[in-house]
């Protein structure tokens, strides 16, 4: 490939597009208690579930070092250039430390190309960017214009989330633990957005049963975009494929997309999601 795409661990993207395409993954941190792991390193995800499922608390997680970056940028071959396709910045300091990486390799190396680029979003949105990026790469777009092309998609990308447990939303202090021991109780379901000015979680909406709730996130799909024919649906799930697999048929049923990607989530986004966690990303009009 004329340009090394390098992506992290808040990212969701199915592991034989990273093969197929070369991709760089940069892992994120996770802390269960002292012990430290870096995502998909070190730990795999039937240890991680087995953890996360007889842990107290939540594990932390941590952005990569700067330092991280640099060696992974540094190992490029000099003459190609990188996209960085970063975590959102409003989940995780993981853009800033990739910045950093870029700009000490930079000093060693000023006739580097690299573009690193705060996605807005997480999880197979990141995926649905890099799809996009290789299209493009794939058709010869020069960097600045791969650059300023992927600067305006990402303005365009919108990810909706639907959780299957509060759970985990519960332990990890985003849901006062009275509202959600009632929500439990009721059966609801959480819809949620990633925002577009900073890229953050936002409740959208409150459903009652996961069959409504996986029925309003289809009809979301449809009151963002149109012209389906020439886009991408990219869904990711935490350890719960076969719903994936049904969602897909659902979508793909209501709209025409013209190609999809299902991924699984790793353990950073997994961690809130909770399992049962579903995640969709596509391009809004």
């Amino acid at each position: 490939m004329t340009v090394q795409i390098v992506i992290d661990g808040g990212a969701d993207v199915p592991s034989s597009f990273i093969e197929k395409h070369d991709i760089k993954v940069v892992p994120l941190n996770l802390h269960f208690g002292e012990e430290e792991y870096k995502t998909g390193v070190d730990l795999d995800l039937p240890e991680f579930y087995r953890k996360l499922k007889a842990a107290d608390e939540l594990p932390r997680s941590s952005s990569p070092s700067p330092n991280d970056f640099y060696e992974a940028f540094k190992a490029v071959q000099s003459d190609v250039p990188i996209l960085n396709l970063a975590l959102t910045q409003g989940l995780s300091s993981t853009y800033e430390h990739a910045e950093m990486g870029k700009k000490m390799l930079l000093e060693e190396e000023p006739d580097r190309t690299i573009a690193v680029i705060n996605t807005k979003t997480a999880s197979c949105g990141v995926a649905l960017l890099a799809d996009d990026a290789v299209n493009r790469i794939n058709e010869e777009m020069s960097f600045p214009d791969l650059v300023a092309h992927m600067e305006e998609r990402l303005e365009k990308a919108t990810t909706l989330f639907v959780l299957k447990t509060l759970e985990n939303v519960i332990k990890g202090g985003r849901l006062d633990r009275v509202k959600g021991a009632i929500a439990k109780t009721l059966n609801i379901k959480l819809l949620m957005k990633a925002t577009e000015e900073v890229g953050d979680i936002d409740v959208t909406e409150k459903v009652r049963g996961s069959k409504k709730a996986v029925r309003r996130l289809v009809e979301q799909i449809g009151e963002y975009t149109g012209g389906f024919e020439n886009k991408t649906i990219a869904i990711s799930h935490c350890n719960d494929e076969e719903n994936a697999k049904a969602l897909l048929e659902k979508i793909q049923s209501a709209y025409p997309f013209k190609s999809s990607m299902i991924t699984e989530m790793g353990p950073l986004i997994s961690t809130y999601s909770g399992e049962g966690g579903l995640v969709v990303a596509f391009y809004k009009d």
